[in-house]
C-alpha cells in the first residue's frame, strides 16, 4: 500500500502491560494498549450513538428453531452493541457453516457468510487491510475446531483483533445430530450409533494453549453475564475468544442445564472474578489448590476458611490452564467467566508499524520496476 493512500472502502453488497520489550527493526514499540476502547484501532470511543438494538437487527426472518439458544446470543449482541459507540457501516460479521453461522444475515451490517472453518481466514485478511474496521467471528463448536481448527490456533497465536463468539452445543446441528469435537466420550448420535470413542476437544484450553490474549466462558441462559463478558471481549485489543455454552433443543437438549438451570447451577458452577475467591453454592463451597489439583472444599465444616481459596487471577496463563481442566473432573464445578486476559499488541498493528518502517527506509516503492528485477526470462 503506498503511504498516505487510504485504504479501499468495502464495496456496496459486501454481503449480509506490561513491561517494554526489545523488538526486531520495524517493530518499534507504540503506546500501551489497554481496554480502553479509545486506544482500540477499529470501532468507537465508547460513547453511545443513539443506535437502538433495532437499528441492528436486518430484514431477514430468523429462522432457528424454536427454543434455540442462538436466539438469546443474537438479542444480547444486538443489546449491547448501541452502547459501544460504532458506526454501523464500521461493522462486519463474518461466518463459517453451521446453525450459529447465520448470523450475519440477522445484523445491520456488513458481513460474510463464508465456508466452513474459514471465517478466522476471512477476518485477518479483512483486518490486516482494514484495521479501522470491528470485525467479529461467529462459530460453531464443528465449525471452529473441526474443519477449522488450523485457522483458530492460528488467529489466536497471531492475536488479530477480532472477537470470536463460538457457539458450544456439543453437536452438529444443521447437519441434523452428529457428533462433534466437543461430544462426550459415549455420546449416542446418528455419526455413532454405539457412542463416540474420542476425547473432546476443550475449547477454552484449546484456546489457550494457542496463546490468545483473552479467553472467556459464558452462557446462553445468564443473558446479564453474558452480555458482560461480550462487552470484556470487544473491549480487549487483540484476539478474544468467548465460548458460549449454547443448548441445541433438537438434538442435544439439556447438554448444560447442570451449569444454567436455577436448580443447579450455584452448586454446578463457579465464577470467575479477578482478585476474588473462587466460592460457589452460594458461599458454602470453594476451590482450593492442593499442589497443582484444585480440589473442592467445604466452608461450612469448619476445617477450611475462605482464605484457603484460590484467589483468581486472570492475567496467570498457569492458573487459567488449571481452571480450564476443571471441566474434566464432575467433582468439580464448571468455572464461567474470564480466565485469562494479557495486554499484547495486536497483529495488524504490528503490521502496518513495519510497513511505515520499511517505507521509510526503501521508499514507496515500484512495482513495474520489482517485476523486472533479478533473472528474467523471454518465452518466444
Amino acid at each position: 500500500m503506498s503511504k498516505g493512500k487510504k485504504p479501499p472502502k468495502l464495496p456496496p453488497g459486501f454481503a449480509p502491560g506490561s513491561k517494554a520489550r526489545k523488538m526486531p527493526p520495524g517493530f518499534a514499540a507504540g503506546p500501551k494498549t489497554t481496554r480502553s476502547r479509545s486506544v482500540r484501532p477499529a470501532g468507537g470511543n465508547g460513547v453511545p450513538t443513539g443506535l437502538k438494538r433495532k437499528d441492528f437487527s436486518s430484514d431477514q426472518d430468523v429462522r432457528w428453531c424454536p427454543g434455540c439458544g442462538d436466539y438469546a446470543i443474537l438479542a444480547s449482541v444486538q443489546r449491547l452493541l448501541p452502547s459501544l459507540g460504532i458506526p454501523k457501516e464500521n461493522l462486519v460479521f463474518i461466518s463459517g457453516i453451521g446453525c450459529s453461522s447465520r448470523f450475519p444475515y440477522y445484523m445491520n451490517a456488513y458481513g460474510m457468510h463464508t465456508i466452513h472453518g474459514r471465517a478466522p481466514t476471512f477476518a485477518t485478511g479483512l483486518k490486516a487491510s482494514r484495521p479501522d474496521l470491528d470485525v467479529w467471528i461467529v462459530t460453531g463448536d464443528g465449525d471452529a475446531l473441526s474443519i477449522g481448527g488450523n485457522h483458530l490456533i492460528h488467529v489466536l497465536r497471531r492475536n488479530i483483533n477480532v472477537q470470536i463468539l463460538l457457539f458450544n452445543n456439543q453437536i452438529y446441528g444443521l447437519t441434523k445430530g452428529q457428533f462433534s469435537p466437543t461430544s462426550e466420550i459415549g455420546k449416542v448420535t446418528k455419526s455413532t450409533p454405539y457412542g463416540s470413542l474420542t476425547y473432546p476437544f476443550n475449547p477454552v484450553s484449546v484456546a489457550l494453549g494457542a496463546a490468545a490474549s483473552f479467553v472467556a466462558r459464558t452462557t446462553d441462559r445468564d443473558v446479564k453475564h453474558m452480555t458482560e463478558i461480550v462487552r470484556r471481549a470487544h473491549a480487549h485489543t487483540g484476539a478474544a475468544f468467548v465460548e458460549i455454552y449454547q443448548n441445541c433443543n433438537i438434538y442435544n437438549d439439556g447438554a448444560f442445564f447442570d451449569f444454567t438451570e436455577k436448580a443447579t447451577k450455584a452448586l454446578r458452577t463457579v465464577r470467575l472474578e479477578h482478585g476474588k475467591p473462587m466460592v460457589y453454592d452460594h458461599g458454602n463451597k470453594a476451590v482450593r489448590l492442593d499442589g497443582f489439583r484444585p480440589v473442592s472444599i467445604d466452608l461450612t465444616s469448619g476445617d477450611w476458611s475462605l482464605d484457603d481459596a484460590i484467589v483468581y487471577d486472570e492475567s496467570s496463563s498457569e492458573l487459567a490452564g488449571i481452571a480450564s481442566r476443571m471441566s474434566r473432573n464432575p467433582d468439580l464445578p464448571r468455572p464461567i467467566g474470564v480466565f485469562f486476559s494479557e495486554r499484547r499488541d495486536s497483529f495488524e498493528m504490528l503490521l502496518h508499524r513495519q510497513i511505515k518502517f520499511v517505507t521509510r527506509k526503501r521508499g514507496k516503492g515500484n512495482l513495474n520496476h520489482l517485476l523486472r528485477s533479478g533473472d528474467t526470462w523471454e518465452v518466444a
